[in-house]
């Protein structure tokens, strides 16, 4: 039955080809000028890079994962200049936003056994602020999307900084994603 079946297949399949409307030609045809007819554009060329980049913005409210395109993989440092300098204009018109404040020369990073110690430097010259659960959410989120990188904790001038999580509580423990996963959108 088995090499029934397969004749069978093998009649359907020619079946098919014999009925898909391309035409046989008896002699060979010169195909040199085949496309002359379409015009090209050139190679296609990816201007926005061909490594990615995770970061994270605020939408609505909440924490939004993005991911960027960029010429080649960044170091945990470039990549918290990149969320701190905020979202591209057409990031921006797609309703991202930033909570950051300061410039990237304020704050640094440092990798020691997968934590990664964030030091923003002054905390006085920050102020008091409302959106600090998103703005640490963002470093958080962004971070913890690296390979190298399982937990982070806070310092300023060195010592360690209490930080708050999604529920408000503040903390100088390490943080996780999973301390902000009610703020992250879906």
């Amino acid at each position: 039955m088995p090499a029934m079946r397969r004749g069978l297949v093998v009649l359907a399949l020619v079946a098919v080809l014999a009925g898909c409307g391309v035409p046989v030609d008896s002699e060979p045809r010169n195909v040199d000028n085949a496309d002359a007819g379409v015009p090209s554009h050139g190679p296609l060329v990816l201007d926005q890079g061909t490594a990615l980049e995770r970061l994270c913005f605020v939408r609505d409210g909440r924490l939004a994962r993005i991911l960027r395109r960029v010429p080649s993989p960044v170091s945990s440092q470039e990549q918290l200049e990149a969320l701190l300098n905020g979202p591209t204009p057409s990031e921006a018109a797609d309703g991202l936003s930033n909570t950051l404040p300061g410039t990237a020369s304020m704050v640094k990073i440092s990798l020691s056994g997968g934590r990664a110690v964030i030091e923003i430097g002054d905390r006085s010259a920050h102020g008091v602020r409302t959106d600090e659960i998103l703005a640490f959410g963002q470093i958080i989120c962004t971070l913890a999307s690296r390979p190298e990188i399982g937990t982070i904790t806070f310092t300023s001038r060195g010592l360690p900084l209490g930080v708050p999580r999604q529920d408000g509580s503040l903390t100088t423990g390490p943080l996780t994603v999973a301390d902000y996963a009610d703020l992250m959108d879906s």
